[in-house]
């Protein structure tokens, strides 16, 4: 393609609003332009980079049986209600009303439409398993939309879904779609890590989160130092073991605690460690009231306490229904005299615990030498706590480091929440009525893109893996008015484009300084420059990693090109 020709707006400076090097980068190269908060459109260099993400999830997705479909964004509200995700979901989705007033919703995702369409259209066993996928624009109505393409209102993504007689199938397609996305990821290039996950919103059990490390990266990764072991830190359980304390209970008393409201104020006005103190949070699990219980330096996990109660919804409770019910304030919480309608559970720390402090449910007060068992009652106590870098590692080899990432992938068994509640049956091999099983299985493609971006770029611009770059050669012409340049160059472009290499040729009336800057900020990995040698057939090569420049025979290019791509 000749530049000249192009659509590739490219800019000295950072966008204002650009906060992290993808978004900086991918804008100032010319591959995207935001079109409103969260919304972008990608320019023409954009787009070849999305189809080659995209072909590469297509081949690894046929491979494995998968087959492509296109679904509907705008979604009827009566499929959203039939799976009982319409009140559920959460304000991420987009809601809108037709002329005649019928509600619908624009997809970020689409387990009730292919749900729909698999219950009316396959009735029996034999047609079953079944595995489809799409690539296609998906729809979050984001609250603080940030990051470029990392956190948008509008994505592409690929979802595939698979529908199954048992479990046992459920699991087979689950471990090839989990093969086929580490393929994908390792073919793209990028140092990623497969993560235990929680499967929110999706519903299910049993999932994995495709995490690209990244300092960027908006979710924290707990892994082992000496294992393969890894996890979501809101995933990862805590195998730590409290011995008991050899200290004597002592009787409890309160003590004034005047403007005292965080765990290491009290703690530092008390005299003593974080751990000798109790942190109680108010939560509402469904409708019910619950008051978490840690011990004073660790932190209540909310997805551990939804899975304890098997809720669909745990948020913490308001200022207003705390006071109402406790008489006090968040920093003022303790488990001592809690009123009948609110249940006490607490993290397995706390039960080893003598004589420690806590709120007095009275504000700027606390009690001191509180112990468990004595002072308060708890319902259950269980793992509550995200896990702490040093910890134990869950599988028991080596301990706890955390790192950052960027979900690009994740896939889910969700068993039979959406067929049962949208009456997906078929028929089993007796006659019987069954319930379909089901997995889910979504990549972000324009994610994956601006992880591409936070991995691969230096201070120049983009450095794009050999297989992801919009084009193979740049080829720039330094100075087209010169016939023998001109003539030099245009014989070379119509040489790669014979060869079936992609070439992007720079033959814009720009200063050479212009045409040498877009070309490291663009980031093909090689360049190939036709200057003052073209009446020799010498041309420059060079390399976008390496600082190395070499003159080569115009006649040897072919050659080159051929043999630096079949490293």
């Amino acid at each position: 393609m000749k530049q000249s020709e192009m659509l590739i707006p490219t800019l000295k400076e950072n966008p204002a609003d650009a906060e992290i090097k993808s978004h900086q980068l991918l804008v100032r190269a010319g591959y995207i332009r935001q079109i409103a908060s969260g919304v972008y459109s990608f320019l023409p260099v954009g787009r070849r980079i999305l189809r080659k993400v995209e072909n590469v999830v297509r081949e690894e997705m046929e491979k494995i049986g998968a087959h492509e479909m296109m679904m509907p964004a705008l979604q009827p509200s009566e499929l959203w209600k039939e799976s009982g995700r319409w009140n559920t979901f959460g304000s991420e989705l987009m809601r809108i009303h037709d002329r005649s007033d019928r509600e619908f919703a624009l997809g970020a995702t689409h387990e009730e439409v292919i749900t729909s369409i698999v219950r009316d259209e396959v009735k029996s066993y034999k047609r079953l398993p079944l595995t489809v996928f799409q690539i296609q624009n998906k729809f979050r109505d984001e609250a603080r939309p940030r990051f470029g393409l990392l956190r948008g209102r509008e994505f592409l993504m690929k979802d595939a879904y698979s529908f199954h007689a048992s479990y046992e199938s459920l699991d087979l397609t689950y471990q090839k779609m989990f093969d086929a996305y580490s393929r994908i990821f390792k073919r793209l290039g990028l140092n990623f890590r497969a993560v235990i996950a929680d499967s929110g919103a999706m519903g299910g059990k049993d999932t994995h989160e495709f995490m690209v490390l990244s300092e960027v990266g908006e979710d924290v990764i707990a892994y082992s130092d000496t294992s393969r072991y890894a996890a979501n830190v809101e995933m990862a359980p805590v195998i730590t073991t409290y011995p008991a304390s050899a200290e004597e209970p002592k009787e409890m008393k309160k003590t004034a605690t005047p403007n005292q409201k965080t765990m290491k104020e009290v703690a530092d006005f008390l005299g003593h460690d974080l751990d000798k103190g109790l942190k109680s949070i108010m939560f509402k699990v469904d409708e019910k009231l619950v008051m978490a219980v840690t011990r004073g330096d660790h932190e209540v996990n909310d997805v551990k306490l939804k899975n304890l109660y098997s809720a669909s919804m745990v948020e913490l409770a308001s200022a207003e229904e705390t006071e109402t019910v406790m008489g006090t304030g968040f920093g003022s919480l303790g488990p001592v005299n809690v009123p009948k309608e609110v249940e006490v559970v607490a993290d397995l720390a706390v039960e080893s615990l003598v004589n420690v402090s806590c709120g007095a449910n009275e504000e700027g007060s606390h009690y001191l030498n509180v112990t468990p068992g004595k002072d308060f009652q708890v319902s259950q106590y269980a793992d509550l706590r995200f896990i702490k870098e040093g910890d134990p590692s869950p599988d028991g080899e080596g301990f706890i480091q955390f790192a950052r990432g960027i979900e690009v992938g994740h896939v889910f068994k969700l068993g039979t929440f959406y067929a049962e509640n949208m009456n997906a049956m078929f028929l089993d091999d007796q006659g019987k009525n069954q319930t379909m099983v089901m997995g889910s299985y979504g990549i972000g493609v324009s994610r994956t893109l601006a992880a591409l971006v936070e991995q691969y770029h230096d201070d120049r611009g983009i450095t794009w893996p050999a297989n992801m770059a919009p084009y193979q050669v740049h080829l720039l012409s330094l100075n087209p008015k010169k016939d023998e340049q001109r003539e030099l160059a245009d014989q070379l472009y119509d040489q790669l484009l014979d060869a079936g290499i992609e070439v992007l040729y720079d033959d814009r009336k720009e200063r050479a300084g212009v045409k040498f800057a877009d070309s490291d900020l663009i980031g093909i990995p090689l360049r190939i420059t036709v200057g003052k040698r073209a009446s020799e057939s010498i041309v420059e090569m060079k390399e976008r990693m390496s600082e190395d420049k070499s003159d080569l025979e115009a006649s040897k290019v072919i050659d080159y090109v051929e043999e630096m791509y079949s490293r």
